[in-house]
């Protein structure tokens, strides 16, 4: 009987010889884009960096894509690295439009799923979008203004990249969720 062996990597294969690269989540991203955009609407300023705390505490830094604001309202856009794992919403352009309001109110834009069922813990027919990430948006924005905002969170390809994932099975449609 033959002895098995690994197959061979084709030649064209990279072989990695140090530890795999971190990412960030869609939440962590959407955070960030949140605090860009607060800051470019309470300045009038084009902001280029932004550091947001991560639940563990720990701060970390980002860049803003791109950045505009006006008088009324402000928008911003991060895009997430994923790092070395293979997820759908590697690329994505987070992008985050801020107004004045009464309260903080956290809405969903094109490319973020609506919740369609129950069972998820979230509101049947609000954004698909986690509680640690409405948590972290919330504290990324209250860094940097003492006042309401609606913030709404989009990804404009957000449906296509949605259509590679088990969102539709889960009762969350129209979009990607924005998760951790």
């Amino acid at each position: 009987m033959s002895e098995l062996r690994e197959p061979s990597l084709p030649r064209t294969a990279r072989v990695r010889t140090g530890p795999l690269r971190t990412g960030w989540t869609t939440g962590t991203c959407s955070a960030a884009a949140a605090k860009a955009a607060a800051l470019a609407l309470r300045d009038q300023v084009v902001v280029e960096h932004v550091d947001i705390a991560l639940p563990s505490g720990q701060r970390v830094s980002f860049a803003v894509e791109s950045c505009s604001w006006t008088p009324e309202e402000a928008t911003a856009v991060v895009v997430k690295d994923a790092g070395d794992d293979p997820d759908v919403t590697h690329g994505a352009h987070l992008t985050v439009t801020v107004s004045w309001a009464d309260e903080l109110v956290l809405e969903s834009g094109v490319g973020v799923g609506t919740v369609t069922r129950p069972g998820l813990g979230l509101l049947v027919g609000g954004p698909a979008i986690n509680e640690v990430p409405r948590a972290m948006i919330g504290q990324a924005v209250r860094e940097v203004v003492d006042r309401g905002l609606r913030v709404l969170d989009s990804v404009p390809d957000g449906e296509q990249r949605a259509r590679k994932t088990t969102n539709a099975r889960l009762g969350i449609l129209g979009g990607i969720s924005i998760l951790g």
